[in-house]
């Protein structure tokens, strides 16, 4: 059936005249070997075979026969899998003219049979080869394409049978997803098999190169990766520039840069028992530490002094005095040691700021910083080396919360321009074991320096201190305000002293004194504490009470020629 009017979409007009000869394919880009053998089709082949549209290559004519007259296949569409028939387009047993070109010009063809016809979606499965209807002379001819992997030619089905065709030049293969174009599909665009365009290629090339970057970088990332948590280049910078060891004279620092050289470590004691502390250099090449740091050493014990230097050198006592627990010693020699200075503790008020330096624990050069907590603190410093029968050491001291720990008693107590205002001597505990000793608890006590200017001038001159005193004994077992002085003779001792500086001011047995230079007295030990931090010829006020009326008298501290061992 011819219809003229059918549109031509997805189908080529022949363009060659019938072919003269037996038809051959037209070559591709896959050639068979030298024994006549087609390669392996590939996994997905298309929609090409030969150049379906029927355009020659050039200089080779259609199917290797003339170059005229020669079929040409379109995109034929396949209606049921057993017949290959028109692109939908009258019957099953004929091509027309719109699939071959003009009508009448080509070769009639039968009743084309395809055992298996191709299928779209499970691959091509090929029963045997096209049977030719008709050749240039004689359309009984069949011929089935060794091709498709049928059976050799079977013979003329009318006529002569012509020999089989020779093997194909360079045939395209066929294989599994081979099929011509179904229906629709643009009969130029398929016009025989090309190369893939520039601009396919330079794609391709582009998406390679970013592909292999991408697995460059992954690459070295994953050599380069660090294990464990670490890295490698891994770097926090230069360290800062600048003087790091100028520091300001009036900071922590400044001051502790000052007063360090001039600070010593001592360790004094027997064979079979000793103690350590601190100590300080002062004028002449003096040392001046506490009395109970160097007590066991007066009993034919040993002195060892290390500076801050690390040098160490032997010393021996000078002084020392138990009452108010100072001592000096002189070492043989100083190794140019700079001499400390010395501050006036009188202008020291509550919240100065302080630093602490000594060897607590053994640990030389320690500096702790604090301020000054209170003044005037009672303290009685104990007999803690075991010595025996030394009286205790009553102490009027400046408390601070700079740590001091045992190792730093003797050690100076250093204001902000690093003057010595206090010689740190005692701590408070909260308890304490047999055999051990506690730390700090930020309560640390220091004898204040201008107790200890007078008392080191004395040990260093004469070898023994004086012992201030006002004349009176006190009356331990008063429970009231004030101090009471007692009300009848004590161990030998009247209760005032007869021309002594309370009998002087006009004070009598049983009087109660109230205040001390206008402080308030709580207990007997904080008298004895403040009276001891005075020098002899120092005067006091104070406040009394005599059959319920307050009094006032001026007192003139005078000093004992022998210290009494213990109060009244």
């Amino acid at each position: 059936m011819t219809d003229e009017t059918r549109p031509t979409e997805g189908r080529t007009p022949s363009d060659y005249p019938e072919p003269q000869g037996r038809p051959d394919f037209l070559p591709a880009d896959d050639s068979p070997d030298q024994a006549g053998r087609l390669p392996e089709p590939p996994a997905s082949f298309g929609t090409s075979w030969g150049d379906p549209s029927g355009r020659p290559s050039p200089g080779v004519p259609p199917y290797g026969g003339p170059a005229s007259g020669a079929p040409t296949f379109t995109s034929p569409s396949f209606g049921s899998p057993s017949s290959y028939e028109s692109p939908s387009y009258g019957s099953p047993s004929s091509y027309e003219s719109s699939s071959f070109g003009q009508e009448g010009s080509s070769p009639s063809f039968g009743s084309p049979s395809y055992e298996t016809g191709p299928s779209y979606g499970s691959g091509p499965s090929y029963g045997t080869g096209p049977s030719y209807g008709g050749g240039p002379d004689n359309g009984t001819r069949a011929y089935e394409s060794p091709l498709f992997g049928g059976p050799s030619p079977s013979g003329p089905t009318g006529g002569n049978t012509p020999p089989p065709p020779p093997p194909p030049r360079q045939a395209l293969p066929l294989g599994a997803g081979w099929a011509p174009p179904p229906p629709g599909a643009d009969a130029g665009s398929s016009g025989g098999r090309r190369g893939p365009s520039t601009a396919l290629l330079v794609s391709t090339a582009v998406a390679i190169a970013l592909v292999a970057s991408l697995l460059g970088s992954v690459g070295t990332y994953l050599l380069t990766k660090p294990s464990d948590g670490n890295d490698p280049g891994y770097s926090l910078g230069p360290l800062p520039t600048g003087a790091a060891t100028n520091r300001e004279p009036g900071s922590v620092a400044g001051v502790a840069a000052r007063v360090l050289p001039s600070v010593v470590s001592i360790e004094a004691g027997t064979t079979t028992e000793g103690a350590t502390g601190s100590g300080f250099l002062i004028k002449n090449g003096y040392v001046v530490t506490n009395n109970h740091v160097v007590a066991l050493a007066a009993k034919g014990g040993e002195i060892r002094i290390m500076f801050n230097n690390r040098k160490t050198t032997p010393a021996k006592i000078v002084g020392r005095d138990p009452g108010s627990d100072l001592a000096v010693i002189k070492p043989e020699d100083t190794f140019g040691t700079p001499e400390i200075t010395l501050g006036n503790s009188d202008q020291v008020v509550v919240g100065d700021p302080v630093i602490a330096i000594g060897s607590p624990l053994g640990l030389t050069g320690t500096v702790t910083t604090g301020i000054v907590s209170s003044l005037n603190r009672p303290v009685i410093a104990g007999d803690e080396t075991g010595a025996g029968t030394e009286e205790p050491a009553y102490i009027s001291a400046i408390q601070t919360d700079a740590a001091i720990n045992p190792g730093n008693s003797g050690g100076p107590l250093v204001n902000g321009k690093g003057e010595v205002v206090g010689v740190n001597s005692a701590i408070a505990t909260l308890g304490r074991s047999v055999n051990s000793q506690s730390g700090s608890i930020g309560l640390g006590f220091a004898i204040p320096v201008n107790q200890t200017r007078r008392v080191a001038e004395e040990l260093i001159t004469t070898g023994k201190a004086k012992r201030p005193r006002i004349g009176i004994v006190l009356d331990k077992d008063y429970k009231g305000q004030g101090v009471k002085i007692a009300s009848s003779p004590s161990g030998g001792r009247q209760p005032v002293d007869a021309n002594g500086p309370a009998d002087k001011a006009g004070l009598k047995a049983g009087d109660v004194i109230l205040e001390m230079d206008g402080l308030a007295l709580q207990d007997g030990n904080e008298l004895i504490a403040l009276i001891r931090s005075k020098a002899p010829g120092a005067k006091i006020t104070i406040k009394y009470q005599r059959a319920g009326q307050e009094r006032t008298a001026t007192l003139t501290v005078v000093a004992d020629n022998e210290p009494t061992p213990t109060p009244s």
